[in-house]
């Protein structure tokens, strides 16, 4: 190989040594730099093990290859779920619920080495069906219904107490639905028919009371316009049958004409 060869290769090797620790070196450089967005904490690992201590929003910095960051969402989510369980009077009942909840921000640490970040299904549900059973047995089928904010406030207070010491806060509960047996909305349904029967007939009856009462008065009305009247053509007709002179009595006094006797 010519010396010019030689010296043309010794090159290309310097730059691809150069090259490869330029490439390393933004690798080590961007690998370095991590952001948590706003409504995040990063829980900072190192060889796996977890800083105790929650990376707040921002720019941050980790060793490479040594350190990796788990970036946990903190802001208020949404959780739903179907549970079941039964009456206090031993009817089925499904409920379906609605939770606005958040993850502590100093807790991110914590939750993630103690349950990760799936801690919805692992354990927001289990506690929310162990609480809908004990909530709904409390509680009548009809109960369920007539007192449903009752109901919501018993799971809601429940579910908070048993979730915070885990670092998640409940803000909200919403109970969706009620689902119960066919057989019991049926019997559901023909008492909410009969009830509105029984409000007909009232309603019915008091109209009648009503309008008795007024034809009651229509006539007692009437009667003493009719007396009235028979009054005023009795004292017409003893007034057409006289004959303008008045009575020659002692004393001069005008004598009193009772009509009622007139005919």
């Amino acid at each position: 190989m010519e010396p010019e060869e030689i010296e043309t290769v010794n090159r290309i090797k310097k730059w691809s040594i150069y090259g490869s620790i330029f490439i390393v070196a933004l690798i080590l450089i961007f690998g370095s730099i991590y952001t948590v967005q706003a409504g995040e904490r990063g829980v900072l690992l190192t060889f796996g093990k977890a800083s105790p201590v929650a990376v707040g929003e921002g720019l941050n910095f980790k060793f490479p290859l040594i350190q990796k960051v788990v970036k946990m969402d903190v802001k208020t989510q949404k959780y739903e779920a179907e549970l079941t369980g039964a009456s206090q009077d031993l009817q089925d009942v499904r409920t379906k619920v609605a939770i606005n909840y958040r993850v502590s921000p100093e807790l991110t640490p914590e939750i993630y080495t103690k349950i990760g970040v799936g801690y919805a299904d692992k354990i927001i549900y289990p506690l929310e069906q162990e609480i809908n059973k004990y909530t709904t047995a409390q509680f009548t089928a009809e109960e369920l219904v007539t007192k449903r904010e009752e109901v919501r406030e018993t799971m809601k207070q429940a579910l908070a107490e048993r979730l915070a010491p885990r670092g998640i806060i409940v803000e909200e509960i919403s109970i969706i639905d009620f689902a119960f047996s066919e057989s019991f909305n049926q019997a559901i349904e023909a008492k909410v028919t009969a009830e509105q029967l029984k409000l007909k007939a009232a309603t019915d009856l008091e109209r009648v009371n009503l309008e008795t009462q007024a034809i009651k008065l229509q006539r007692e009305q009437l009667s003493v316009e009719y007396l009235r009247f028979k009054e005023l053509e009795i004292q017409k007709m003893a007034l057409d049958k006289w004959d303008g002179k008045l009575p020659q009595v002692t004393g001069g006094a005008i004598p009193f004409i009772d009509v009622t006797k007139t005919v």
